[in-house]
């Protein structure tokens, strides 16, 4: 046992040290940038791309062509340089917003002086001295507590918990003993000893800061999604380069004279097959996809850091789109983590002065210049009412001269300041707990209509103060004015800590666009189902099977729970780990979770959830472990980035619909070509235009379409939902078979000599055809046809714009590069007025959709 006056010698500090570790956190262990940058090749697009590319090789080799080979090679490395890129750039930001401080001063007894040190210095067995406003800065039993309240909102989500020596005053149903301080949270009033239990990683700080940074093996469900499509593509291009080698086999076999020819012959044709089946997989893998993807995450990252979003992870921006469960803290997230007047009632008419001067003087709580509480923040509660009065509590305070004061104490429950008043007279002013003030007086209105409001307050979770004051005239103190000066009730206020202006609004939205909201918090069930009620969570139909304490959910197997964590709405009393579980049980469940928090309590859960979203004033474990970082701490964001997720993955399919359309009709003519005994009459270099620059072009277009209000009416997609619906399905195969015929038909119409003007025409129709295609892509899954949804869109048509001159200039000064010469202006107007009929079809599709829905 540590001697409380003398302390740890400089031996016993060094040998403590040895046994016990330093008072450092394990830092969260950062990917080096290399590592950063090939965890882009995980991507699943990105691999069969890889494969694609390593085929072309293969064929450039033979044919000595490496153009497409380096177009591939490109598309991946522009992909995952782009991610890297902006990865690197968000977490050098978080990095800035997230820099700690380990050589805070703290004042510990050694060798029986009193000294300040380091707080990465401090050991198991030091004796350190708490004062008001210090952070404690390990885990240790209290020896000394003088009406202390410590703000422990880090680790249980409580702004003010009364810590306290004497066990006759231990609240037995607090989250963590009220002997026990912990390091992390903060010391708001009063002061201590405690002697040092537990430093760096064990302590309870610690032990959170380690789960939230254990790797959690949940997927994004758009690398599930994007995972399914590469086997689909991976499938669909070997099944019919098999096909068409067995094809082009049993042609050369019955039609080619291949079964006569030598073995020399046979080997080169077989080859020449093969390689026509390995083009085949090549066409059909989309190149710009990853670049796609990469762009809209992107420009995503960027535009929702506008909306006060910080994205660190990239993926992240997305994944917000599908969550179906939202698990959020309680203070700093739905409440402004600030104690302020609700409230007030005074009975006495009249003494507005006096009650104003008795707020003021009997009061250890300041505001500085930009009104923030320094000490007791239910006193602050207090002084800001004054403020927002328009009195100034420090002048009012400046001239009552304090004669004595009682502090606030958990044995006494109320605190007593005699002033010399520059109202005439010594007054005596009193506030506490409302019934013992009550009792104290001589002279009260209606005890009964009293006792009526306090209930009503209390059922609301508030806290309640009572006010008191009495004329006592030659009183020295405040024992003696309390003794023989009759004492006035005056009346009560009603306090707590508001809920944000816009939290019911974004509650009320996200509840709309069919997302489960849960609230789970260290506080006690009757203020966690009021902070409900008023975000409009917790309704007169929900029972106790919608709420459960950390201690009950603890007391339950996983296999007890599963079937009652989605009907769950409120977790009181919760402690750090019981988040993670009930995100874990959620996860196994089917949902996709996103958790907001600000506590270092909170940052399990914030990182084994698909996406953890903190508060930008929250702590640096909780920022390390989320994905998001709201820097306005407004719940309202949280329904902004689901909106932005909403618009991305529908923006992503988009892209999907129009790049797959460019891949089967590239695909079938290649097929029907190498059978057919024709060759595709694009060049490489011109492919390279419509698959790789061209789609990278159409990536910025669609990537640029602004959200949609309107994806928030839908329900959130499943998991199991395919990225590509029966819809994207018919409209691929729909316009895909459509461009299939043109094409056909302009070879057939052109006859077996195909001039070089002829060439650039098909290669012109080939590229306008796509170019319309975008704005059908655009169109896909809208409620409006396009002449109604064009504001917001400029950067979608000046790409667009860019297209189109991109292709004139290729065109007409191509030349031997792109193998063509250029057209006249009849032939230009001529293919872009009739290939623009593929737009205006499906226009005037969503035209009568449109009208149909508002008939109806």
């Amino acid at each position: 046992m540590t001697d409380l006056h003398k302390g740890l010698t400089q031996a016993e500090v060094i040998q403590s040290r040895e046994q016990h570790g330093r008072n450092l956190l394990t830092p969260a262990k950062r990917k080096s940038l290399w590592a950063l940058f090939f965890e882009k090749f995980s991507d699943p697009v990105i691999r069969i791309l890889l494969v694609a590319a390593f085929l072309s090789l293969g064929i450039g080799f033979i044919h000595n062509e490496f153009a497409e080979t380096i177009g591939i090679f490109c598309a991946i490395f522009l992909a995952t340089g782009v991610a890297f890129w902006f990865e690197y750039d968000a977490m050098r930001k978080f990095d800035l917003l997230n820099s700690t401080n380990d050589d805070t001063p703290v004042k510990v007894v050694r060798d029986g002086e009193v000294m300040e040190i380091p707080k990465q210095d401090v050991v198991v067995g030091d004796v350190v001295i708490l004062q008001s406003g210090e952070e404690v800065p390990a885990d240790g039993r209290l020896h000394e507590a003088v009406s202390l309240k410590v703000n422990e909102s880090t680790l249980t989500g409580e702004p003010m918990i009364d810590k306290t020596t004497d066990p006759a005053h231990f609240h037995h149903d607090a989250t963590y003993p009220s002997n026990e301080v912990l390091r992390g949270t903060t010391v708001i009033e009063g002061h201590g000893v405690m002697v040092v239990e537990k430093v760096g990683d064990a302590t309870e700080f610690g032990k959170v800061a380690e789960q939230s940074t254990v790797e959690s093996e949940e997927e994004t469900p758009l690398n599930l999604q994007l995972g399914r499509l590469s086997k689909l593509i991976g499938r669909a291009g070997i099944s019919l380069a098999v096909l068409t080698f067995v094809a082009l086999m049993v042609k050369g076999c019955l039609f080619g004279g291949l079964l006569e020819a030598d073995w020399i012959t046979i080997a080169e044709r077989v080859l020449q097959y093969f390689m026509v089946a390995v083009t085949l997989i090549v066409v059909a893998v989309p190149e710009g996809l990853p670049m796609s993807v990469t762009l809209s995450l992107a420009v995503n990252m960027r535009r929702m850091l506008k909306t006060n979003n910080l994205v660190r992870k990239m993926h992240a921006c997305e994944t917000m789109g599908a969550i179906t469960v939202i698990c959020t803290d309680k203070t700093g997230t739905l409440t402004r983590n600030e104690m302020r007047v609700h409230e007030t009632k005074f009975y006495q008419e009249g003494i507005d002065d006096l009650i104003r001067e008795g707020i003021a003087a009997n009061s250890t709580a300041f505001l500085d210049t930009h009104g923030k509480v320094i000490g007791n923040p239910t006193e602050g509660a207090l002084l800001l009412w004054l403020r927002d009065q328009g009195v100034d509590y420090a002048a009012l305070r400046g001239g009552a001269k304090v004669v004595d004061q009682l502090t606030f104490t958990t044995e006494r429950k109320f605190m007593a300041t005699l002033v010399d008043s520059p109202l005439g007279g010594r007054y005596l002013y009193i506030k506490g707990a409302p019934e013992i003030v009550l009792n104290r007086c001589a002279s009260f209105p209606d005890k009964t209509a009293v006792e009526a409001q306090l209930a009503a307050y209390q059922n609301m979770a508030m806290r309640t103060l009572g006010f008191a004051y009495g004329r006592c005239d030659g009183a020295q103190n405040c024992g003696e004015a309390l003794e023989r000066c009759p004492l006035t009730f005056v009346g009560i206020a009603a306090i707590s800590d508001p809920v944000r202006d816009d939290v019911p609004a974004a509650v009320h939205e996200c509840l709309d666009a069919g997302i489960g909201v849960k609230i789970v918090t260290g506080d006690t069930p009757a203020t966690a189902k009021e902070i409900g009620r008023q975000i409009g969570l917790w309704t007169a139909e929900d029972t106790d099977y919608n709420h459960i304490t950390g201690a009950d959910f603890a007391a339950l197997s996983d296999e007890e729970l599963l079937p009652r964590v989605q009907a769950l709405k409120i977790m009181s009393r919760a402690r750090p780990l019981d988040k993670q579980r009930l995100v874990r049980l959620l996860q196994q469940r089917g949902e996709v979770v996103a958790v907001t928090g600000d506590g270092t309590n909170d940052a399990p859960a914030l990182n084994f959830a698909q996406v953890g979203l903190s508060m930008g004033t929250g702590t640096s474990v909780a920022k390390e472990a989320s994905d998001i970082t709201l820097l306005d701490d407004s719940f309202s964001s949280i329904a902004t980035a689901v909106m932005w997720g909403r618009s991305l993955y529908r923006n992503i399919q988009r892209f999907v619909l129009f790049q797959l359309t460019i891949n089967v009709v590239a695909v079938v003519i290649v097929l029907l070509g190498s059978v057919f005994g024709s060759e595709l009459p694009l060049t490489v270099t011109q492919m390279l235009w419509v698959n790789l620059i061209m789609d990278t072009f159409a990536a910025l277009a669609l990537a640029s379409l602004p959200p949609s209000r309107s994806v928030m009416k839908e329900k959130p997609r499943k998991s199991s939902d395919f990225i590509i619906t029966p819809a994207m399905s018919r409209s691929i195969l729909g316009m895909a078979a459509l461009f299939i015929v043109v094409l056909l038909g302009m070879l057939f119409w052109f006859g077996e000599a195909i001039t070089p003007y002829e060439l650039s025409a098909f290669f012109t129709v080939f590229v306008m055809l796509q170019f319309w295609n975008m704005f059908n892509a655009k169109g896909f899954a809208s409620t409006q046809p396009l002449i109604f949804s064009w504001k917001g869109c400029y950067a979608f048509f000046a790409v667009l714009l860019l297209i189109l001159v991109g292709q004139f200039i290729i065109v007409t000064w191509g030349g031997e590069v792109f193998r063509t010469v250029p057209l006249t202006w009849n032939d230009w107007l001529l293919i872009i007025g009739s290939t623009s009929l593929v737009m205006w079809v499906g226009e005037i599709a969503r035209t009568i959709r449109y009208f149909s829905r508002k008939r109806g």
